[in-house]
This record gives C-alpha cells, structure tokens and sequence, in this order.
C-alpha cells in the first residue's frame, strides 16, 4: 500500500568501514586458519595411521574409521580421563561460586572496615603467575600429606575465586538498593533476600563467569601433571599427553586425532549453545541504583 511506510535502513558508512577492514581482514584469516586447522584433525580422526602419515586424509580411500574413536575412548582410556576432567570442572565451579558470590555481593553493597583492602588483595591475587605459588602449594602438600583429587579440586576452587569474585562484584554493585528495601519491608533476611532476589538479578555474570571458570579448570595442565600421581586420576590435558607417548609405540595416529576431538567438543558445545549468554554476561549489567 501506498500509505505503508518502508522499512528503516541505516545507511552504511563506507568511511567508518574501511577503517575497520585492516580488523575485518585479521579476523576472517584467523577464522579460515581456524577452520581448515579442524577440519583437518576431523579428517584425521577418521583416517588410518597410513593415510595420515602420507598425507591424504582426505581421500578417504578405504572409507570413514569411526572406530577411531571407540579406540580412544575404550583402548586409551580417554572415558577416564573426560570424567575426571567433568567431575574437576563441576565440583570446581560450584565451589568457586559458593565462595565468590556471596563475597562478591557483601563487598559491593557493604562498607567496613578492611573491605578495601580485602578488594585490593583480590585484585593483587589475580595477577600473580600460578606457576609462581605451584612449588610452594607442592611443598607444603607434601608436608601435610595432602593428595590426590581432593587438592587439585582445592586449588582449582582457590585461584579461580579472586577472578570471579571481582568479576561478580561489579554486576553487584550497579544493581539498585530499591531491590533490597522492598524485600526487608517484606521481612525478607539479609541471606534470603541475596539468594531469592540479588542472586537472580545477576544470572548472566553468573552464567559467564561459570563458563569460563569450566573451560579453565577444563584445559589446565600444569598443576595436573604435577598433582596426579596416577592415570586414574588424570583430566583430559595430561590424558592426552599420556596418548602421544603411547601412539609413538602403537602407532595409533588415527587414534589420537579422535581423542582430541572428544577433549575438543565440550567446551564447544559451550559455546554454540551458550553464546548469547556469554555476550549479554559481558557487556551486560543490572539495573543502576
């Protein structure tokens, strides 16, 4: 109809565009590298060792080896090693949140004395090198016989608090007071009213800082390979580790390629399916008080 108005367009600003193509340019050549690096550990993983070795894993000439990877998950115990890895990330997440929430949203809604510098030390905790404090925590475990999963899980809950605690803090502190004042006219306690009303308001920093919290404790290596002292204690980085040294006796090229990709495919199903949640965690914030 004539009386229909057309949709709005905003004009493109070719200027401001070719300014930004320098970046535009890195980031596709990123992506292509990106893709074309997995897309080849794919076709490896469904390749046998002959095929790799030669460098036609794309041929499929014998066909698809989807045995590869019941031989990784089965014959080079990479089921142990994920559901080590699984069990390190979950009880380590909800540890570190456990911790870091509620100190997060006292720091940030109440003043008293010392809450500065307990801010101060956080922010000092976070920029010390791990590989710095691992000899030390070795020591001092060794001295007090500390072991196995239960201190890794420990350690892991204790160097992520500082991060999470200061990355909480701030979506805490732009929250408005009226929340709480209407809650305690309710008679709502001071604990109930941050885990029924505060703790939701936050559930996109919450859901963010998790993530991240389960693709660090995820990928981590150092601090696995010196604290496990078995492979039944194994996560998925010393895990794969301990399948190099055995492919290079058995050969088992194809194999290896499968368990990567099986180490590879949680933390990106995080991502796929939880993007959006990640994005509004970042930039995202609560209401100004």
């Amino acid at each position: 109809m004539k009386n229909e108005k057309k949709a709005y367009r905003p004009k493109i600003n070719w200027h401001k565009e070719l300014r930004l193509l320098p970046g535009y340019i890195i980031v596709l050549l990123w992506l292509a590298f990106t893709v074309v690096m997995l897309g080849w550990i794919i076709g490896a993983s469904l390749s046998t060792p002959r095929d790799i070795y030669q460098g036609q894993i794309f041929q499929f000439s014998t066909g698809l080896h989807w045995e590869n990877y019941a031989t990784a998950w089965n014959t080079q115990n990479v089921s142990v090693f994920f559901g080590n890895s699984l069990l390190y990330s979950v009880i380590s997440c909800a540890g570190v949140l456990a911790i870091a929430a509620p100190a997060a949203y006292v720091l940030s809604r109440w003043k008293f004395t010392g809450g500065k510098a307990l801010r101060i030390g956080l922010v000092i905790a976070m920029s010390v090198p791990v590989i710095m404090v691992i000899m030390p925590i070795y020591s001092l475990s060794v001295q007090w016989g500390l072991k196995g999963r239960v201190l890794l899980v420990i350690l892991y809950i204790l160097l992520r608090v500082p991060y999470t605690t200061i990355y909480l803090l701030d979506f805490f502190s732009t929250l408005s007071r009226a929340y709480e004042e209407a809650a305690y006219l309710d008679g709502c306690s001071a604990p109930k009213t941050f885990l029924k009303i505060m703790l939701p308001l936050v559930q996109p920093a919450i859901v963010t800082v998790t993530i991240f919290n389960f693709m660090s404790v995820w990928n981590e290596f150092f601090m696995a390979l010196i604290f496990t002292s078995s492979e039944s204690m194994a996560p998925v980085g010393v895990g794969l580790l301990n399948i190099i040294n055995a492919m290079k006796q058995t050969g088992q090229m194809g194999g290896m390629f499968a368990a990567v990709i099986i180490v590879f495919l949680p933390t990106f199903l995080l991502y796929i399916f939880l993007s959006e949640k990640i994005i509004s965690g970042v930039t995202g914030g609560g209401v100004k008080g």
